[in-house]
């Protein structure tokens, strides 16, 4: 007796589109018949947004994150730890590289994985449009690990402040940090940094308040936040400059040494710790991707369907791929908001390819932009039919659109009995929790 071969789903990277992806096509088809695998080369998810929290050691990512072998289990689809490295579009394959120990030992080889359509969202990294020295001397923000890093040196430093300052009250020590780019993550990073700075005291450095701390933020364009109206765009800069920050802007950064920022009208920045987060661009591939299209950017050709330009049997949503929509002059923007309405689109569009019938086009639905500055103060704009075009918000309605951004995202990954539990203990923990995460 012939076994029967399952329709096979490869989906490659677990970030928020793959992860929900993943999600929905394990609850409706499960394993009798499809075999749906997510390969990822994390062993855990988190959701990117919240990396510069972690970074300041605000979130507990080992809270908040997402085992994928347990996620695996209850949505019944498996999961491959694994980094992609190239497609085969001829075979039908996903190459996946050696997975190796921190030492550098083989664990499992080069393979391949069939595939009878294939999902690619392996998301973006941050473009530091080869600035010389960036690479070598900034932190950038793309994972939890380089989150991790960040908040390390972050205590190193305060503490050796807090150490200097016990030592001689009179010394001017300080924690110097420079961030490049005033997007949103370069913004919230700089107001989270005055809450850490904060809490602090409370942590054994009886010594050290935010008056130790001195934040730059550079930006190239003419003003912070440009997704955002100029006039909540001011207010954020208004916010800012109260907490300590400053704030350059039509300035581009030329260079970066061990010890320095240099700026391109002639000013040196000095900087304990230096961070990299203007522009993304999609995550290299050591491979080849086959006969794929790409942008300059390396992002994937998509139609409006979000099925590859020249493979039916692939697709590709979030960072990584480049939809270019009716009537529009610029691709989908690489926000959270568009790989979570990318995911519901593919999972349909999936769903009629395999019962042959048409694909959908995918609609974007853009909510607006919404920036948190930490506890002191949240700005946005939220646009749709509700409010009918676009409505500025501030302060607790802004800081409850952004905190629901998250809580959506969670029901997506969850289901809602666990993701409503997770909620209030998510309230819970607000509470009992440290403010801070110290190890």
């Amino acid at each position: 007796m012939t076994k029967e071969l399952k329709t096979q789903i490869v989906i490659v990277g677990g970030g928020a589109a793959g992860l929900e992806l993943a999600t929905r096509l394990g609850r409706r088809f499960g394993k009798k018949h499809h075999d749906i695998i997510l390969v990822e080369r994390n062993r855990t998810h988190i959701w990117k947004p919240l990396l510069h929290e972690v970074a300041t050691g605000a979130l507990d990512a080992n809270i908040d994150e997402v085992g994928y072998r347990a996620h695996c289990h209850r949505w019944k689809y498996r999961f491959f730890h694994g980094t992609f490295a190239g497609v085969d579009t001829q075979r039908r394959e996903v190459l996946i590289a050696p997975l190796k120990d921190e030492n550098g030992e083989e664990i499992i080889g080069a393979h391949r994985i069939r595939y009878d359509y294939l999902v690619l969202a392996y998301g973006s990294v941050t473009n530091d449009f080869g600035t010389p020295g960036a690479r070598d001397n900034c932190i950038f923000l793309d994972s939890r690990l380089q989150a991790d890093r960040f908040r390390n040196r972050l205590l190193n430093h305060c503490l050796r402040v807090s150490r200097a300052m016990a030592v001689n009250p009179d010394a001017d020590a300080r924690v110097k940090i420079a961030i490049v780019g005033a997007g949103a993550t370069g913004v919230e990073l700089a107001a989270e940094l005055y809450n850490a700075a904060d809490a602090l005291s409370h942590y054994g450095l009886e010594v050290f308040d935010r008056g130790r701390l001195e934040v730059t933020l550079v930006e190239a364009g003419p003003r912070i936040l440009p997704a955002l109206p100029e006039r909540l765009s001011a207010a954020a800069q208004h916010e800012l400059e109260k907490l300590g920050v400053r704030v350059v802007t039509a300035t581009a950064v030329t260079q970066i040494t061990p010890e320095a920022m240099l700026l391109a009208n002639g000013e040196r920045i000095e900087a304990d710790i230096k961070v990299w987060a203007a522009g993304v661009k999609a995550t290299p591939i050591a491979g080849s991707l086959g006969d794929l299209e790409l942008n300059r950017a390396g992002q994937i050709l998509v139609e409006p369907t979000l099925r590859a330009t020249r493979d039916e049997r692939i697709f590709a949503m979030g960072d990584c791929a480049a939809c270019l929509l009716p009537g529009s002059e610029r691709p989908v923007p690489p926000r959270a908001q568009a790989a979570h309405q990318m995911a519901a689109t593919v999972f349909h569009n999936l769903c009629h390819a395999m019962a042959g019938q048409p694909l959908v086009p995918f609609v974007y639905r853009d909510k607006g932009s919404l920036v948190s500055l930490s506890r002191f103060s949240t700005v946005g704009s939220l646009m749709g039919a509700l409010v009918g075009g676009a409505l500025a918000v501030e302060g607790r309605i802004a800081r409850f659109v952004y905190t629901s951004l998250y809580r959506m995202h969670l029901i997506a990954v969850h289901g809602w009995i666990k993701g409503l539990a997770l909620i209030l203990v998510g309230r819970v923990n607000a509470i009992v929790r440290p403010r801070l995460k110290l190890h």
